[in-house]
């Protein structure tokens, strides 16, 4: 913890240290007004680029019509009181955390006589407006989504829950980023020892900054460093984030990331999606089996194909015509290996393409290499086909995080399938289960309500049900109200 530096009596010694503290003869942006106003002298220091001028310029011409005799006998309050008529006004004793403040956006105004800083937010950052998330799409809902200023991202939120009970707690992490992060829950209904334990966790995270924002925080929050599988459910969606709220999760919000981090999240969270509610329930239950279906088959289809194909003993009368015709120059399992890296490589050649060309970038990739390879005996056309169905479960998956974690997962599942054949896919499935159900999210089952099982929740899982009959929050949750 850095020692605290109070204000000098002597004015010139607090602005020259002020000064170096902020490196404003070394920044060109670190901005120094040395201003007299009322016979005193002042001094302004801010960031360019942070302030709102209009707002600055207004209170400057405020107090150069300052009498020397309106600041006696008490400055300080005189100019918070009268002579300052702004509303994010504050004071600061501490010439260190005032620098602080200052590299994060407000003013400082410091005034001779006077023991403590005047803090003046009024402050402005680039930023970007509201659009739908490429993530996150429906066909009909709001198209409004989370920016990377964390004060926008509070309004957006507040626009949807307005209720005395919402909390927004403030606080910095990183000793040398002081980066925002906010902690948003409803207190009428989260749990408070969840709230306790985030609010513990996030004060003791030690670290100089958070160059990665809400990716950062997870891994000192989640614990779980070596699991693929998210803990965390993000989200770009002021109407999803508000919907959690409202069951008693509790939101991270951090500065610099339109990403918002809820908290807790199981395994079912991350299969599911704004648009099944945006429909009718039918449909939406629809929505959802079929994501379900397909989020399975990704992992599981392909290496049941490739044992199939390898003992076709195994297969019954009905279903023979199910393995390759043609084997290809390749073994099947390479062939396999092999086409999971290029779609890898596709996808990440894809983020880096400019979207004006990513869709030549996909024609190359699908109908040359593809076409070319099944044709030059590289490939069988079967591996294409069932390669491609993995491929459409996994981006049918909501949540990116839960994508990767499900490639992976393939990826496992088929070695193991290729080396020991059905006793390792076998023991590869029942390992994957065992591993999931052994993961806890926050203290909590990580496959709950399925393991350990509970009938009511899990149908609200499995079948989107409708609103009204689904007008309780989830139990794992612990929250204040459950029957509402």
């Amino acid at each position: 913890m850095e020692k605290k530096q109070p204000l000098f009596k002597d004015y010139e010694k607090n602005v020259k240290y002020m000064r170096e503290r902020l490196g404003a003869d070394e920044s060109f942006d670190v901005i120094h007004l040395d201003l007299v106003y009322a016979g005193r002298g002042m001094s302004l220091f801010m960031v360019d680029g942070f302030v709102k001028d209009d707002i600055l310029h207004y209170l400057m011409k405020l107090l150069s019509r300052l009498e020397k005799d309106q600041l006696d006998p008490d400055p300080l309050t005189k100019l918070l009181q009268t002579h300052l008529p702004y509303i994010e006004l504050d004071k600061q004793d501490d010439m260190n955390k005032a620098a602080d403040n200052i590299l994060a956006g407000p003013t400082a105004l410091v005034v001779e006589g006077m023991t403590e800083i005047i803090m003046i937010d009024a402050r402005t950052y680039p930023v970007r407006s509201p659009q739908e998330p490429d993530i996150e799409r429906v066909v009909r809902g709001a198209r409004d989504g989370f920016v990377e200023t964390i004060v926008f991202n509070t309004a957006l939120t507040r626009r949807r829950i307005r209720d005395r009970s919402l909390r927004m707690e403030y606080t910095q992490i990183g000793r040398r980023s002081q980066t925002d992060v906010c902690l948003c829950y409803l207190k009428d209904i989260a749990d408070p020892d969840r709230i306790l334990h985030l609010r513990r966790v996030l004060s003791e995270i030690d670290t100089d900054a958070l160059p990665m924002a809400e990716k950062t925080i997870e891994e000192y929050i989640s614990g779980q460093h070596w699991n693929p599988y998210p803990v965390i459910r993000y989200t770009e969606r002021p109407d999803t984030a508000a919907a959690h709220l409202y069951e008693g999760h509790i939101l991270i919000i951090v500065d610099g990331s339109p990403s918002v981090m809820i908290t807790p999240a199981t395994f079912w969270h991350h299969l599911q999606h704004a648009e099944e509610y945006r429909q009718k329930p039918v449909v939406g239950a629809y929505l959802r089996l079929v994501r379900f279906l397909g989020f399975f088959a990704s992992i599981f289809v392909l290496p049941l194909y490739f044992l199939l194909s390898m003992q076709p003993d195994l297969l019954p009368e009905a279903i023979q015509f199910i393995g390759p015709e043609e084997a290809g120059v390749l073994p099947l399992l390479l062939q396999f290996l092999i086409a999971e890296i290029g779609i890898d490589m596709l996808r990440m050649a894809a983020i880096h393409t400019p979207s004006s060309l990513a869709t030549a970038l996909g024609l190359v990739a699908a109908i040359l290499i593809g076409q070319v390879a099944v044709e030059v005996g590289l490939f069988s056309i079967e591996v294409v086909l069932y390669l491609s169905l993995a491929a459409i479960g996994t981006f049918a998956t909501p949540s990116y995080e839960m994508g990767l974690a499900d490639r992976l997962s393939r990826l496992a599942l088929l070695l193991i399938t290729g080396f020991f054949g059905v006793k390792g896919y076998v023991v590869g499935v029942t390992f994957w289960l065992l591993y999931l159900t052994r993961m806890q999210t926050f203290k909590i089952p990580y496959l709950w309500p399925f393991l350990p099982f509970s009938w009511k929740p899990l149908r609200d899982v499995l079948i989107r049900s409708p609103i009204p009959l689904k007008n309780r929050r989830p139990a794992f949750l612990h929250p204040k109200d459950p029957d509402r």
